[in-house]
């Protein structure tokens, strides 16, 4: 039987653009996992892969025209969202190279022999070694960040990982063309251009989880495709870490203070986050719990001004779109629950914008009212009207792990009075980032980054924005009494690379 072809189509008619490939077969992921095994050894020495990491992010740039022309066709993204998106992956790239170059990453410790201490100390030297070849599922909603060069194949790269890319179907013209810059990076360095592989098709997805030669999985999707995942790399004869973000609601708490102080800031802002890019980004506050009372209704008179105001958008898919309007009238037809901007289809290929609400008492126990504590990807956020703190706090009680969770203070709030210190401890438990007087909408690629979150807002602990997403490719040996001539440069007393490490218990920088 003919493989099925790979069709780049166009979201805003629904339209095929061009035949891209055609589905891999089993032979085929086989053949690209053991390129990129065998391209390990040219990954090895640090100066190479910074040197790598910083010839993609330069190509990218290079080819930027052509590229982000190819994803908006591909994505109806926009080339002012698109040229943004491809600047923070080439940026996210020079960041994974300066931290290749630093080595702190290694983790290097290094004891000397105790024969007094009870044990005996052995001479012992610890560092971080990459895994293996990871498998890495492109996102549809960010197709330069979180796919073919996004950050869980910077991140891998940057360990000494090499990669093979599920390609996502929503843009595979583009991962195509991405893929093509960073062979050629690699290329320029000397590294086989099967370090960096690139697969179509669900089976083929399937297939490169069960490898046995990769080592470790990257995800961004829904939940039930990444669970589907989680659960095969688990079930594997070798099981392997599979870090996968699968969805987060992202609850959003609007103090009374708040709400009386600054109702119209709240509102357009509530409103620019639910619906920015389509609503389509992972943390798009999909929950906002404001008070009862004349102090939130202000914030809803201009948070309805400001959805009425958006323009309608094209959702990523045909798919995406029909899952949208079947979620938003599966919530609106629920006992209690209001739609005083009414999303949904408008056209063929649009959606409009809106916002639902629900009194808060409706989330307080499980019900047929649990199903708007599920993320509905798109551009809608449900409100729920709270009428005292303890209501509040009973709701945020009952919500899955989520990215992030986010609270508006009053200016006294914020400064230590009432119960602040209380809800941030709170909002603590749910997520892996918790916001402050700001909007989760957003992701900055900086050292202390962290995206991710409890499950099922992720399937690890791990991070897979800033410098610390390299953790994941990596694990911890020790050589005890090995000879220092047979030791990495790292592991060696003089530290000819100028690694930092804790060197007979002292930090060294």
């Amino acid at each position: 039987m003919a493989a099925a072809p790979v069709w780049s189509v166009d979201p805003r008619t629904g339209k095929r653009r061009e035949q891209v490939a055609v589905e891999a077969t089993a032979q085929e992921v086989d053949a690209v996992v053991r390129a990129a095994h065998a391209a390990r050894g040219a990954l090895a020495r640090r100066a190479v892969r910074s040197a790598f990491l910083r010839s993609a992010a330069a190509g990218l740039e290079a080819a930027r025209e052509g590229l982000v022309e190819t994803a908006d066709a591909e994505t109806a993204l926009g080339p002012v969202r698109l040229n943004g998106e491809l600047a923070r992956t080439a940026y996210q790239l020079r960041a994974f190279a300066d931290i290749v170059e630093e080595g702190a990453f290694l983790d290097v410790v290094i004891d000397h022999p105790d024969p007094a201490a009870t044990p005996p100390v052995p001479d012992l030297r610890r560092w971080k070694v990459p895994l293996g070849v990871v498998a890495v599922y492109g996102a549809s909603n960010f197709p330069f960040a979180f796919s073919v060069a996004g950050g869980d194949t910077a991140s891998a790269l940057a360990a000494g990982c090499p990669v093979v890319v599920k390609a996502h179907p929503d843009h595979p013209a583009l991962s195509e063309l991405v893929a093509k810059v960073l062979r050629r990076a690699a290329a320029e360095h000397g590294i086989p251009e099967g370090v960096l592989g690139l697969v179509h098709g669900f089976d083929a997805g399937v297939e490169l989880i069960g490898h046995p030669l990769v080592a470790a999985a990257g995800f961004t999707g829904s939940p039930r495709g990444g669970r589907a995942l989680y659960d095969a790399a688990a079930a594997r004869p070798v099981p392997i870490p599979f870090h996968g973000e699968l969805g987060s609601l992202n609850p959003v708490l609007i103090t009374e203070a708040a709400a009386a102080e600054r109702a119209e800031e709240l509102g357009t802002g509530l409103a620019a986050s639910a619906t920015l890019g389509v609503g389509q980004f992972c943390v798009k506050p999909g929950l906002a719990l404001v008070p009862s009372g004349a102090a939130g209704d202000g914030v809803l008179k201009h948070l309805t001004d400001a959805v009425s105001a958006t323009e309608a958008g094209v959702p990523l898919d045909a798919r995406i779109r029909d899952a949208f309007v079947a979620g938003v009238r599966e919530r609106t037809a629920l006992p209690d629950v209001a739609s005083p901007v009414t999303p949904g289809a408008c056209g063929e290929h649009l959606v409009s914008a809106g916002f639902l609400t629900v009194p808060a008492s409706r989330l307080t126990a499980a019900g047929p009212h649990d199903l708007l504590l599920e993320e509905c990807f798109g551009p809608v956020t449900v409100v729920a009207r709270y009428t005292d703190e303890a209501q509040a706090t009973a709701v945020l009680s009952r919500l899955p792990g989520t990215l992030s969770a986010t609270v508006h203070l009053s200016a006294e709030e914020a400064g230590g009075a009432g119960t602040a210190g209380e809800l941030l401890a709170l909002l603590t438990t749910l997520a892996g980032r918790v916001v402050v007087d700001a909007w989760p909408t957003g992701v900055a690629v900086a050292p202390a980054q962290h995206h991710g979150g409890p499950y099922p807002a992720s399937t690890s602990t791990s991070t897979s924005v800033g410098g610390t997403a390299i953790e994941r490719w990596l694990r911890p040996v020790a050589y005890q009494n090995s000879p220092p001539a047979l030791l990495p440069p790292e592991l060696r007393d003089d530290n000819p690379l100028g690694v930092p490490r804790r060197f007979k218990g002292v930090l060294e920088r």
